[in-house]
């Protein structure tokens, strides 16, 4: 079985600005070569992601390296805008989540998994599995048409691969290197390679792809979870 994204409008709902790099860049990159409309909707600033040197203006200066990312990507850009651990499914942020949702209205949406490690990824997951439902919804109070029906749902791989059993691994390895090329766009964060609470992220980002390549015969891939949730799950 071969998966066909040419039809598709695919839509990765990330905490961190670099967490599309490591979880999903190679499928929206193979989406998009297939014919794909793909998007990415970054919803925390990464202003607490602080190297040894801190550095000023750090929001700034994170919000210039993923915008180089999504150009080297091709993909369309949204951003919003929560300090890092502040974000939550409250009703604020469910509502700019359902408007980017209408706005580009995915077939598909990439989303963390419920069980990654960090706090903002979990709550990018509720919120984009809540969501997700939600943006089709007439009775909904928020800018934009409801979708004709909700889009399907993929939980993306966990950081480090822990706690995570994929039902399907996508092959990206014609886009390993713009993966790693899009990763080296967040200097600030490759900067903290070195620091006790955080990991070097170009070793992970390789490790992780061709661990999952390995384990599903070609040489890099990312691997996920279907939501199987009514209206969210579909036959390919």
């Amino acid at each position: 079985m071969r998966l066909d994204f040419s039809a598709e409008r695919i839509l990765a709902i990330v905490a961190h600005p670099d967490d599309a790099e490591l979880l999903c860049a190679g499928t929206l990159a193979r989406a998009r070569s297939e014919g794909a409309a793909i998007a990415v909707c970054v919803l925390c600033q990464g202003d607490k992601g602080q190297p040894r040197d801190a550095i000023d203006e750090l929001a700034t200066l994170r919000s210039e390296e993923m915008r180089a990312a999504a150009e080297l990507l091709q993909a369309e850009l949204h951003c919003g805008g929560v300090p890092d651990s502040m974000l939550a499914d409250d009703a604020e942020t469910r509502k700019l989540v359902i408007e980017v949702l209408r706005r580009f209205r995915p077939s598909l949406l990439l989303a963390h998994s419920p069980e990654d490690y960090h706090t903002d990824h979990r709550s990018a997951s509720a919120l984009a599995e809540t969501c997700s439902w939600l943006c089709a919804s007439r009775g909904q109070a928020a800018e934009g048409l409801p979708l004709e029906q909700p889009p399907e749902v993929w939980w993306m791989d966990t950081v480090g691969m822990q706690q995570f059993a994929p039902d399907l691994y996508v092959d990206i390895s014609p886009f390993a290197s713009l993966k790693q090329q899009m990763l080296s766009c967040h200097r600030s964060q490759i900067a903290r390679s070195g620091d006790a609470d955080f990991a070097p992220l170009s070793e992970l980002l390789h490790h992780q792809m061709h661990a999952r390549g390995l384990q599903s015969g070609v040489e890099a891939a990312e691997a996920y979870r279907v939501h199987h949730s009514f209206k969210r799950t579909r036959a390919w």
